[in-house]
């Protein structure tokens, strides 16, 4: 009997990969987790230091102040992992030094509600962004998956925060915001691979 001859089996079905071609590893993954939201804390720490150097002697002060010791620990635990994990930190963070504080400073400027309005563009993107991540971890990583729902539980807090002190009320409220969301979207994918 020839193969012509032989009946007709179906090929085996090969299984989905659970990673295509090229994509990162596990370890790489979460790498430029923790890269990124290292780098997204710092920068939220910088925004409310350039808030509270603006408004920091106004009733808006102690509110603005309890957001950055919030931010402060965020960060102070993405760095412990940066160095428990040896993880590279974004090189990008001399620029978000400068364009965190000055996003903070220029925010406040405008006024109390255009800085409280940034608040809640910047915690909007990042809950969605906590929450993306918080789903993609397993069972073996839920001490990094409850840490980051502790810190979403707290940015959504702020987010709404800001609404409660009339971010909603400053002029241009839906550009500001979209400007300022677009922005930290484009920050998360540059410190995820810089």
């Amino acid at each position: 009997m020839t193969t012509l001859d032989a009946p007709f089996t179906e090929p085996p079905v090969e299984t989905a990969s659970p990673r295509a071609p090229g994509d990162p590893d596990k370890r790489a993954l979460l790498s430029r987790m923790i890269r990124v939201d290292h780098a997204g804390e710092y920068g939220a720490a910088r925004i409310y230091a350039g808030q509270i150097a603006v408004l920091g002697h106004t009733d808006k002060g102690p509110i603005l102040r309890h957001m950055k010791d919030q931010e402060q620990v965020h960060l102070d635990t993405f760095a412990a992992a940066i160095a428990d994990r040896g993880v590279r930190p974004t090189a990008l963070i001399p620029f978000w030094h400068v364009a965190g504080f000055v996003l903070g400073a220029g925010t406040a400027l405008m006024g109390p509600r255009a800085a409280m309005a940034c608040t809640v563009a910047v915690e909007e993107v990042i809950d969605e962004h906590y929450a993306e991540q918080a789903a993609a971890l397993g069972e073996d990583e839920k001490p990094l998956r409850d840490t980051i729902e502790q810190f979403r539980r707290e940015e959504i807090e702020h987010r709404d925060i800001g609404l409660a002190h009339e971010a909603e009320k400053t002029p241009g409220y839906r550009i500001l915001t979209t400007m300022i969301k677009a922005g930290c979207k484009v920050a998360i994918r540059l410190s995820e691979r810089v």
